[in-house]
């Protein structure tokens, strides 16, 4: 944002290009300059929208009026699941290769390898 209050974009980063960004109650986030305010009040300057989605001047954005409301697409993150003991699969040891499902959890855990009862307790 210039000293004027119109948005511009720019190769460079520079002052100018950092915005403060405030999340409010209801989710909405606000952008505001951190290099430019009001002379007299101290008011900060906002990035907001009009109602065709055309740019507004800084200077005549309010925080509490909606053209400075956005709200933050959530992202899509691949999450990871930790697996269960329950679904714990071994290789079969016939060389088909195809996973198989582990009716005990102490074979597994022992490398795959028979315990008698004597030993598991």
């Amino acid at each position: 944002m210039n000293s004027e209050g119109y948005l511009y974009t720019s190769e460079h980063f520079t002052p100018e290009c950092k915005f403060k960004e405030s999340v409010f109650e209801n989710y909405y986030v606000t952008y505001s300059s951190m290099m430019y305010r009001q002379q007299q009040s101290g008011r900060g300057w906002y990035l907001g929208l009009n109602k065709e989605g055309e740019i507004m001047k800084g200077n005549h954005v309010k925080k509490n009026k909606p053209a400075a409301h956005f709200l933050p697409k959530p992202l899509k993150v691949a999450m990871y699941k930790e697996p269960s003991l329950h679904d714990l699969t071994e290789f079969s040891r016939s060389g088909s290769g195809t996973p198989t499902k582990s009716r005990s959890v102490s074979g597994v855990l022992n490398g795959g390898k028979s315990m008698s009862h004597n030993e598991s307790t």
